[in-house]
């Protein structure tokens, strides 16, 4: 079963920029497609960010981070990015990881879970 560790979340002001990395170990990241995830302080549902094929051919992200965000990944490192630009307070919370095995190369379901790492975005 695949573990997954992000890293990179902090404190940022409006405009700023992040990266965030999430690393594999205990399975080949090339067999899954990745997706980053995030809930919002107070509660909120765990909202769908952006999405990665198995090579990354195909990409789609949620319409409030385009343009402003890019995932991309690197199967010989066992790691995927998102790289978030342009940040916003409503940017803020935890951002998950998550890893999904089979599926169409677009879905939105996923079948593993990193931890999170916190962002906080101050106005």
């Amino acid at each position: 079963q695949v573990q997954l560790l992000e890293s990179g979340g902090g404190l940022v002001q409006t405009g700023g920029s992040l990266r965030l990395s999430c690393t594999a170990s205990g399975g080949t990241l090339g067999q899954y497609r990745m997706g980053w995830f995030r809930q919002a302080p107070g509660g909120k549902e765990r909202e769908f960010v952006a999405g990665i094929s198995w090579v990354g051919t195909t990409i789609n992200y949620v319409d409030s981070v385009k343009g402003r965000f890019i995932i991309s990944r690197d199967n010989g490192k066992n790691t995927v990015y998102l790289q978030m630009s342009s940040l916003k307070p409503e940017d803020t919370g935890v951002y998950y990881c998550a890893a999904g095995v089979g599926g169409a190369a677009y879905s939105r379901s996923f079948n593993y879970w990193g931890q999170g790492t916190q962002v906080t975005v101050s106005s």
